[in-house]
């Protein structure tokens, strides 16, 4: 009795799964760097003032996604704004405050405390152009 035989694909077939394989992985590593490159800033009030948003902390596993805090803002139309928020991820909670100047040269500023030991001060300078 003669063995079953399967057809055999062709090589331009087997090279092309196998880039198509390697072309989805580029885009789904491609898009997770850039989802996380900023953090969701969910508005929950806008106006001509400005917009009130939250920024959840969030991480995610296979099956679960858990919140270890959140920043609450505001962001002005002409590009100010000031925020304050806590993270729970360490042992001790984390608080943080800041805020920004509007222009064409912005400055920033932030601080961020445990209460204890982790302590820090943060400052920038944006250049539109």
């Amino acid at each position: 009795m003669p063995l079953p035989t399967r057809p055999v694909r062709p090589l331009a077939r087997i090279f092309f799964n196998h880039v198509k394989s390697a072309m989805v992985a580029m885009t789904a590593a491609a898009l997770a760097g850039v989802l996380h490159a900023e953090p969701l800033k969910v508005p929950l009030d806008s106006d001509d003032k400005g917009t009130v948003y939250v920024a959840p902390n969030v991480t995610s596993t296979e099956k679960s996604v858990d919140t270890t805090g959140a920043t609450v803002g505001v962001q002005r139309p002409d590009g100010s704004g000031v925020y304050g928020g806590v993270d729970t991820a360490t042992p001790r909670p984390t608080y943080s405050l800041g805020a920004s100047t509007p222009g064409n040269v912005s400055y920033s500023a932030g601080v961020q405390s445990d209460g204890k030991t982790n302590n820090g001060v943060k400052a920038g300078v944006t250049i539109k152009y």
